[in-house]
Formats: C-alpha cells, sequence, structure tokens
C-alpha cells in the first residue's frame, strides 16, 4: 500500500484538493471556507491553490447556499456545499428534500444533479445547541438522496471524492468529534466501494453496527467484552442511504446476536431501519431481539450533560449483556 498518515480533515482536504484538481466543474462553497478554511479547517489552503471562483465563501444563508448549487449543477458544475454546523442545515431543509432530491426523477433521468452537502454532525467537542446534533435519518428517510458517513480518515479521503463523482445529490456526514483522528490512507486505491458496510473487527458472540464516531466506541466496548470472555464482531455501516445488509445479516447469522449504536434518539432512526431489516431477513437466526442503543429522545442537552446523552462503552457493554442473557 501506498499511504501516509493523516489526520481525518486533512485526509478530507486531500480528497477535495484531488477532486479539484482533476476536474474544473468542481466547485467548494460555504461560509467562511476561503481564507479561513471553514470552522474546522477543513478547507484550509484550497482557496490560495484554486482561487475564488473555485473556492467560493458565501452569506450566512444556507437555503441560498443550496438553491445556489443546484442551479449550477443544472449548468453542469459539480458544486459541493459546506454546512457549517449539523442544526444548521435546516433552513436549508426544504431546498435539500422539496427540490434536490426529488429534480433528477422529475426530469426522468435525464439531467444529473451532482451536488454533495457536507454536514458536520454529532457530539464529543462540547460544543453549545444546533452544534452537536445528528439529524441524518432525515436525510436517509428521503428518495433521491445518498447519504454517507466515513470513521477513518481512509474513508474520509475516498468517500468525498467518490461522492464528488457521483451524479446523484449525496448527503456527506462527517463525524466532527472524529476531525482529529489520525490513520493510515491508502493513496492509490479505495478499499471498498462507496455504499458498501466493513467488518472492522471479526468476532463470533455478539455483533455491534454503527456508523460515524460510533465505530469507534463500539471498538473499545469490543476490546472491553474481550477482557470478560465475550467475542464482538464490529461493523461499520459507512453508508445510510442505501445500506449494505450483506456483511450485516451474515454475521448475524453466525453470532445470533446484534446491538446497534448511535447519537442519533432512538425513535424513528438509522438504527430502527436497521434493527427491524434484519429482524425481518434474519429473525430465525437470532437468538435475542435486536438492542439499540442511541442518544436519547430530547433536545441536545447543554455541553456539561453530553456525556450523559451519548452512547460510550459502558452503555454497549449493557446493551451487550442483556442479549447474551435471553
Amino acid at each position: 500500500m501506498s499511504g501516509t498518515t493523516m489526520t481525518f480533515s486533512k485526509a478530507l482536504n486531500a480528497g477535495m484538493r484531488a477532486a479539484l484538481a482533476n476536474d474544473d466543474r468542481v466547485l467548494l462553497m460555504g461560509e467562511d471556507i476561503g481564507p479561513l478554511g471553514g470552522v474546522f479547517r477543513v478547507t484550509e489552503g484550497l482557496q490560495a491553490e484554486f482561487g475564488e471562483q473555485r473556492v467560493l465563501d458565501t452569506p450566512l444563508a444556507e437555503s441560498g447556499i443550496v438553491g445556489t448549487a443546484i442551479g449550477l449543477a443544472m449548468a453542469g458544475f459539480r458544486p459541493v456545499i459546506e454546512i457549517q454546523f449539523d442544526g444548521f442545515v435546516f433552513p436549508a431543509f426544504d431546498q435539500i428534500t422539496s427540490q434536490l432530491a426529488k429534480l433528477t426523477n422529475r426530469h426522468e433521468g435525464s439531467v444529473p444533479f451532482p451536488v454533495v452537502i457536507r454536514i458536520p454532525y454529532g457530539g464529543h467537542i462540547g460544543a453549545v445547541e444546533h452544534h452537536q446534533e445528528s439529524p441524518e435519518a432525515y436525510f436517509a428517510h428521503t428518495p433521491g438522496l445518498r447519504v454517507i458517513s466515513p470513521s477513518t480518515p481512509n474513508d474520509a479521503y475516498w468517500m468525498i471524492q467518490e461522492a464528488i463523482a457521483s451524479n446523484d445529490p449525496v448527503i456527506f456526514m462527517e463525524p466532527k468529534s472524529r476531525y482529529w483522528q489520525r490513520g493510515e490512507v491508502d493513496l492509490e486505491s479505495s478499499a471498498l466501494p462507496t455504499h458498501a458496510s466493513r467488518v472492522v473487527r471479526r468476532g463470533t458472540d455478539v455483533t455491534l453496527v454503527g456508523h460515524g464516531a460510533m465505530v469507534s466506541v463500539l471498538l473499545q466496548a469490543a476490546v472491553l467484552a474481550e477482557s470478560e470472555g465475550i467475542s464482538c464482531e464490529v461493523i461499520d455501516l459507512r453508508s445510510l442511504s442505501p445500506i449494505d445488509y450483506t456483511p450485516i445479516l451474515d454475521s448475524v447469522r453466525q453470532t445470533g446476536r446484534m446491538v446497534y449504536a448511535q447519537e442519533a434518539p432512538g425513535h424513528v432512526s438509522v438504527g430502527s431501519e436497521v434493527a427491524a431489516t434484519v429482524m425481518e431477513r434474519a429473525f430465525y437466526s437470532l437468538e435475542a431481539p435486536v438492542i439499540r442503543v442511541s442518544g436519547f429522545d430530547t433536545p441536545f442537552p447543554p455541553a456539561k450533560l453530553e456525556g450523559t446523552y451519548l452512547p460510550d462503552p459502558d452503555r454497549v457493554l449493557e446493551a451487550v449483556d442483556r442479549a447474551l442473557a435471553y
């Protein structure tokens, strides 16, 4: 493997740099993404390299940014939008779900809409209200949108390029607490297709599934479970719409038990959909109900309470114990 070690945010930066260099139609748009490089410095240096016509600072108007991107896509460009924080996406919700998601179908496929909307999401950064939300289920529920969420620097590097190359609109969910995570990035080839789930740890007793920042929590829980003689298989969902169920179902048919973990509230969530599908398609292999571990069904609390609200390895282990008790 020809690779290098970099942080998650630098991997995203390198992936967008490659896309900008390879295709003159690619444009970056967002609030403070130019000289500042964005709140999290993910676009740092890109405006200096590619110019103000390719990396555009926009007004503070999310609906206008998305509407402009839709027009640019119709004109043949491939705009990549940064939403500064997860909770700021909702002023653009109508443009995304009522227009962008439906336009390809409305045109019977004759007009592609290659728009990527990058959304830093999730908690673990000690931020205030509207800065630590997990709105992925809204978009995964909407037909016409692809929704993906990398959990490693290597996936960040490749999946952002694959999203930009897609002719369909992509909601690109970035677990902001992972921006500073370091990892090996293979600069020559992507290990998996964009919408493939990945087994990141093998095990035999319980299947642990999650996406985004929760993958790291599941891996920590698996290590702790191993010290108690419990073998956990860990699967990174990677794509929330569409979902690749094959690795999940193969694992559940072996272990007979499954726990899904997510930062978002549990009611009508991605975890709900995965749990229901596994119980429909692997019912006779299950030795226990699928158990979900999630944020609580309340608005995100003040930062000092995020440790209570967000799932941690102990809550995952408690769910594992419940699954094994059946």
